[in-house]
């Protein structure tokens, strides 16, 4: 354990393979580079977080917003540059000139429609995950992008955060042995509703509770860690099984209250993806299960445990023969990381400075349009599964 020791305490590298400082923004504030001039179209909670960010960020230019609520449409403007247009129609907003890029971060069946509308337009489009509402949409969305000069980023944030990419080095470096499982939970004690002052305006507000507007807590909580488990596997999923149903939050919700998907990999790697409404123990946690080691991920902090070598055999519950001390050390060993700029911003915030890097280069953003697909497709089959009571198999386009 030395030598994995004294790598973890002691290494400050942020990444493996993509380094951080490949999506460093700050060269765009020092030479003065033209900020990007953006419309957010989808002001809700989500939307406000990233106008809040982007007010912050030189390299971005928020010249306009749209949303048909007229509260939320305030709400993102107050974050937005001086003279800023607001609309409540995303097609007026895209037939501003200057405008070179839109951010879309409505309702998930909104997403395809508005990236489409967005090339047509000829707008570079960043799109708040899940990338589409559908498979189908996915792959159809993929096709134009990959047919285009569009740059479409997808917001799969957790790529541009430096924990993960630590973990990703540790993992590639071995330190763990060979990892044969990811056990990765999204775990919360409440109804997951939004206050909604005119009841006619219930499903525009809560829309993720409803299955004609999102797939619920897969499409909006487990997306983020199975697009993280794709990443550090470094493939799709072959197949999936899981179980969800509908018995704790009896309030005329449509969506699921709870779910959980195994995923199989190549080489017999699994992946157990779970969220919950009812207990909330560890939230958002990762566990990544190595024949020499485990390593916990929490929101904003990791550890590594190493296995023991030696287990002691005896007799446990009448079982001879049986493991009387197992399961990893206790001894929790603390995974240092930090970004290469000294920076330390939300990791949204580096998605967002990559996107702006990647339509002034002309390159592909580190979460691209077929990642998104692939993430996609991975999400809607595990809701598939869950719905049929079957495997699903995943089937290469």
């Amino acid at each position: 354990m030395n030598t994995r020791r004294k790598f973890i305490l002691t290494s400050a590298m942020a990444a493996s393979g993509l380094g951080l400082s490949a999506f460093s923004p700050f060269s765009y504030g020092k030479n003065k580079v033209e900020p990007l001039k953006v419309g957010l179209i989808g002001c809700g909670s989500r939307g406000q977080g990233l106008a809040s960010l982007m007010r912050k960020l030189p390299m971005i230019s928020l010249v306009a917003c749209c949303d048909p609520i007229k509260e939320h449409l305030d709400k993102g403007l107050s974050h937005a540059d001086k003279g800023a247009k607001g609309f409540a129609d995303y097609r007026e907003l895209l037939e501003k000139g200057d405008i070179d890029a839109v951010i879309i971060a409505t309702p998930l069946y909104l997403h395809f429609p508005m990236a489409m509308d967005a090339i047509d337009a000829g707008k570079h489009i960043y799109v708040e995950k899940t990338i589409t509402y559908s498979i189908e949409e996915a792959e159809k969305l993929a096709q134009r992008v990959n047919g285009s000069s569009t740059i479409l980023q997808v917001g799969h944030q957790y790529r541009y955060y430096a924990l993960y990419h630590k973990v990703k080095e540790i993992i590639d470096k071995g330190w763990c042995g060979q990892v044969t499982q990811f056990e990765c939970q999204y775990h919360s004690n409440q109804d997951w509703r939004k206050p909604v002052k005119d009841p006619s305006m219930e499903r525009h507000i809560n829309w993720r509770m409803y299955k004609e507007y999102s797939g619920g807590l897969m499409t909006e909580l487990c997306a983020h860690q199975i697009d993280i488990v794709n990443w550090f596997v470094g493939t799709s999923p072959q197949k999936v099984t899981g179980m969800g149903s509908l018995d704790y939050w009896k309030d005329g919700r449509e969506n699921f209250d709870h779910v959980r998907a195994t995923y199989y990999y190549p080489e017999g790697i699994m992946s157990s993806v779970s969220s919950i409404l009812t207990n909330a123990y560890k939230g958002y946690s990762m566990n990544i299960l190595g024949t020499e080691g485990t390593v916990e991920i929490l929101r904003d902090k990791a550890f590594i445990y190493a296995e023991p070598k030696h287990l002691e055999l005896g007799t446990v519950d009448g079982v001879s023969g049986a493991t009387v001390k197992n399961g990893s050390g206790d001894k929790a060993e603390p995974i240092l990381f930090g970004n290469n700029d000294g920076k330390d911003l939300d990791p949204t915030s580096y998605a967002l400075i990559d996107f702006v890097g990647c339509v002034r280069e002309g390159r592909q953003p580190f979460c691209d349009v077929n990642k998104g697909k692939d993430t996609a497709v991975a999400v809607h089959l595990g809701n598939k599964a869950m719905e049929e009571e079957k495997f699903q198999y995943w089937s290469k386009s």
